[in-house]
């Protein structure tokens, strides 16, 4: 049975007009969730479902609204990723790739990179969909009964692509403690002012957004860019593009395994020595990790029956209609607008950044992640943010990468 004829039904489509002003309203919604630090992909996916029963239209305009909102702000959130946080030069090598470039006066460029990544592997995903998705359902049965075997061999080759022993070492101690973190929080219920309680809003925040903002208090944040000229190779680009959106499949068909494993993995399989040229692949790859993983997920979720997205998850429990005929289009649409917007909205974004004052930055975006975590999750969320954030700062105080730090999801899957 192929993967095409088995999806599900979307049901009648209306019109096209409220679809289209879905697609429209959810463009709208997920470039202003992107652009927000800290407002995590599936937390706003949850709360545009528990909105849904209220809102007047047919189902299929309000799956088109959250397909478009999901996924641009996938698109767009490496904005604020380049933007916030940039440490003193002085810390530069424990800074995450995008912001050695952003230090180096090349955040425009990287954000070109990262349109580039996003916009070919949204190119690249379609065609091999539907025949990996129907291998993938073959397959599927077997990669199920050893998924923790699989997702421990993630780990392994995760630590091993450090380059030192001191650092494997760091990575193990940070492995451990994410893990530990994921074991406890996860399962776990908190509630919020807000109707949906996703305790992954303070969990990310905690160990991948404080960290990152609070070893940037002293610094002087964003220094003046340079042009945005691509300072890299065609060949380059293409083998961290190809990198990419083959580790997106990965990660499309894997539960726990981000986009930023899946870009760090297949980086491990470049021949790539200079730390700028790193960089650059790391922003590529990753971008195209993530547009991929948002394709793919919709043909693993047709085939497989199993959501791998924030935005799937809310639709599945919604009971809203999601076939690829649907789905599809307005994914497609949505991301082009969204890796048009990069460049666009991204470079505005440095230049207002570089202006405002570092530390009143700084305080102001802790303070909007602490009130997320608080409508998200309550008081408990705060906690769960506040431990979290401690973890977050061990993997550049030990001497790895911050990556390893999804264990707090891997971790968990593989001691079942």
């Amino acid at each position: 049975m192929s993967v095409v004829g088995s999806m599900p039904a979307v049901g009648p489509v209306p019109t096209i007009g409220p679809i289209v002003a879905g697609v429209v309203a959810g463009i709208l919604l997920g470039t202003c969730s992107g652009l927000v630090p800290g407002l995590h992909a599936n937390a706003f996916a949850l709360l545009l479902a528990s909105a849904a029963p209220q809102v007047q239209g047919p189902p299929s305009a309000i799956t088109a609204a959250m397909l478009a909102a999901a996924t641009v702000h996938t698109c767009l959130d490496i904005v604020p990723s380049l933007a916030l946080g940039v440490p003193d030069p002085a810390l530069a090598p424990g800074a995450l790739p995008g912001h050695r470039l952003v230090l180096g006066g090349r955040g425009r460029e990287a954000l070109r990179l990262s349109a580039l990544g996003s916009g070919f592997a949204l190119c690249l995903t379609l065609p091999i969909a539907v025949p990996l998705t129907t291998a993938m359902v073959r397959l599927y049965p077997l990669l199920r009964d050893s998924l923790p075997l699989v997702l421990f061999a993630v780990v392994v080759a995760l630590v091993w692509t450090e380059p030192t022993a001191r650092a494997k070492v760091a990575a193990l101690v940070s492995l451990v403690a994410a893990t530990t973190l994921g074991l406890v929080t996860l399962d776990a219920s908190f509630s919020g002012p807000l109707p949906v309680g996703d305790v992954l809003a303070p969990l990310l925040a905690g160990l991948f957004g404080m960290p990152v903002l609070l070893d940037a208090w002293e610094s002087a944040g964003v220094p003046p860019q340079d042009d945005a000229t691509i300072a890299t190779t065609k060949r380059s680009v293409v083998r961290s593009i190809l990198a990419g959106t083959g580790g997106g499949a990965f990660v499309g068909y894997l539960p726990g395994v981000s986009a930023g494993v899946a870009g760090t993995l297949a980086l491990s399989v470049l021949p790539i020595s200079d730390p700028e040229e790193t960089a650059r692949a790391y922003v590529v790859a990753t971008s195209a990790a993530t547009t991929a993983t948002t394709v793919f997920a919709l043909f693993a979720f047709t085939g497989l029956g199993t959501p791998r997205t924030g935005v799937l998850v809310a639709l599945a429990d919604a009971n809203l209609p999601s076939g690829l005929a649907l789905a599809v289009p307005v994914t497609v649409c949505a991301g082009i607008v969204g890796v048009v917007s990069v460049p666009v909205l991204g470079d505005r974004v440095l230049a207002l950044v570089g202006r405002v004052n570092q530390k009143r930055l700084v305080a102001g975006v802790c303070l909007l992640l602490v009130a997320l975590s608080w409508g998200f999750t309550g008081s408990g969320g705060v906690a769960v943010l506040l431990v979290a954030t401690a973890v977050g700062l061990l993997p550049p105080r030990l001497g790895c990468r911050r990556v390893h730090l999804m264990a707090v999801l891997l971790g968990p899957l593989v001691v079942g």
